[in-house]
């Protein structure tokens, strides 16, 4: 199935990459007589102010996963998944709080930088190899693969194609402008991504509810499927494995949150680059703002695909065109490109530009990230120790041109996966949990070592691995236990804490570390702004979840 694309489509279309392009050259222009010095194109300067570091976390955050994969799955199970986007409202509000304190007051340009401060040279380098690599073969190469699929599904452009128009698209303004080219085109997209959505979301209540507007179809929704709006699922539910019930809002949700958020270069750096702590802090509280209405653009319109294919009438009424790509629960992610090809012409061309300014920030993000850790913390360190600003930065674009071509060889091989976002979730869950620990322990506990965290950051692979075998089919034997992934991860972060932790009192007989942070007093404080938007947040939240999980135990 290829959507119809109008006139009025394709100049929408045309004019969205025009504008992205041509802000995101203006923006990496060399201004008179200053050329782009290291902080000028891997940290914007330090000069991004609230608005612009809210809507590059979104905009660097959403892409083709959440559009086409939470999508999917609020086709296949409903609301449930919306709780990776609320809760991580709630995360961003931690972060924002007490780790972002931290990490600008020690004035960094990596979170890598961080683990150099804080344990060794050597564990650095150690993670930033790693950073390095997932963002290179998964997150880069996924990005890329999801993004093409959608161009293929939706207009019939074949994977190779769109993957090379996609990654010249992101590299036209990003290698050579850096972060201040991809955190203000970021703006645009993110005005493009949120209505984009919410014309689909809208477009597709109103066929649900015969014309008759946005919440008469959003109440047909609840009536037809009120399965579909529980947010903490029942163990029978098939979903369950992914989405572990309570587990959910007390258990390893945390770990993906708390490590995708607070220790993920691509995202943290937006918060590094801002004019201050307290604009660091009011762009994270408008990124958790932002995060509560994502499921609608995202994860409704997904729900109601499902009410539309199993309506008679809504079917009859949509012709052949209807039956064509049709999503199943078998094949759930065509839910949203199947319903793209419904919308009036024009409206097809905003949605369609939200798709793509989804997946391009994605990609210059990473691609910004990536060249970022491997100049300061690989090129700086052992290649050119005395690189001058002129030599950084042309690495930066190096490294960032060679990600690129790599994650581009290497996407449309990702066809032969049954599910490339599984792709992304299964290797960085077996990593994360680590890392979250040694993070979390060196932040907060001052006996920390880093002997103890170098044998945590290893001994955590062969845990998670344990884990990973009964579930995987691996072996029967009853030596292993067969547990949802997210209690996987909750379990793995545990059990490294507690590895840190004894060898850390072994080796230091309970001393501080020499490396432990002091936490000063007043260094968590917090302005009257930030703690009434969080306050704001956590309120909704509350309500969302008593909602959503009171009213469909009131109707079952």
């Amino acid at each position: 199935m290829t959507a119809h694309f109008g006139f009025w489509d394709y100049f929408i279309f045309i004019t969205y990459a025009l504008l992205i392009l041509g802000v995101g050259l203006w923006v990496s222009r060399d201004k008179k007589g200053h050329q782009k010095n290291a902080e000028d194109y891997f940290l914007a300067s330090k000069s991004l102010p609230w608005w612009a570091i809210g809507a590059s976390l979104i905009a660097a955050n959403i892409s083709a996963e959440q559009f086409i994969g939470m999508s999917g799955s609020g086709f296949a199970s409903g609301l449930a998944i919306a709780s990776y986007e609320w809760m991580a409202a709630l995360t961003l509000l931690i972060v924002g709080k007490y780790f972002l304190p931290i990490f600008i007051e020690k004035g960094l340009y990596t979170i890598p930088e961080f683990v150099e401060k804080r344990y060794s040279t050597n564990l650095k380098t150690i993670l930033a190899v790693f950073w390095i690599a997932l963002y290179v073969f998964v997150n880069l190469t996924t990005v890329l693969y999801l993004g093409a699929l959608a161009l293929e599904t939706i207009m019939g452009v074949p994977m190779v194609y769109g993957v090379l128009g996609l990654a010249l698209f992101a590299a036209a303004y990003s290698l050579y402008g850096g972060l201040s080219a991809v955190a203000w085109t970021d703006v645009i997209q993110v005005v493009f991504l949120i209505l984009g959505g919410l014309v689909t979301t809208y477009l597709a209540l109103d066929t649900v509810s015969g014309g008759n507007g946005f919440l008469a179809g959003l109440t047909r929704v609840y009536e037809e499927v009120p399965d579909r709006f529980a947010m903490i699922l029942d163990k029978s539910n098939p979903e369950f494995k992914n989405l572990p019930g309570i587990a959910v809002l007390v258990g390893g949700m945390w770990v993906a949150n708390l490590y995708y958020w607070g220790f993920n270069q691509y995202i943290i750096q937006r918060t590094l680059a801002a004019k201050s702590l307290k604009e660091a802090q009011k762009g994270i509280l408008l990124a958790a703002f932002l995060k509560l209405i994502i499921p609608l653009i995202v994860v409704i319109p997904g729900i109601t695909a499902y009410v539309m294919i199993n309506d008679p009438e809504i079917m009859a009424s949509l012709g052949d065109a209807g039956l064509k790509n049709l999503p199943t629960l078998d094949q759930a992610d065509k839910a949203y490109p199947w319903l793209l090809q419904f919308l009036p012409t024009g409206l097809k061309g905003v949605a369609f530009a939200a798709l793509a300014a989804a997946i391009v920030s994605s990609l210059a993000s990473m691609l910004n990230s990536t060249s970022t850790i491997f100049t300061m913390d690989i090129y700086k360190q052992y290649i050119n120790k005395n690189a001058n600003d002129k030599s950084t930065v042309g690495m930066g674009r190096i490294s960032a041109g060679v990600a690129l071509l790599i994650a581009a060889l290497l996407a449309p091989q990702l066809g032969n996966l049954d599910q490339a976002f599984q792709f992304i979730q299964e290797y960085t869950g077996i990593v994360s949990p680590g890392i979250l620990a040694v993070f979390m322990l060196g932040l907060f506990w001052k006996k920390t070592t880093n002997k103890a965290a170098i044998i945590g950051a290893l001994s955590s692979i062969p845990i998670a691995m344990y884990f990973k075998v009964g579930p995987n089919g691996w072996s029967t034997s009853s030596l292993f236990v067969d547990v949802p992934f997210m209690d996987q991860m909750g379990y793995t972060f545990i059990l490294t804490m507690v590895v840190i932790i004894i060898a850390s009192l072994i080796q230091h007989h309970g001393k501080n570390d020499e490396k432990g942070i002091d936490i000063k007093k007043g260094l968590f404080k917090t302005s009257p702004v930030f703690n009434i938007g969080a306050f704001i947040v956590m309120i909704i939240l509350v309500l969302l979840y008593s909602v959503f999980w009171n009213w469909y135990c009131l109707n079952p």
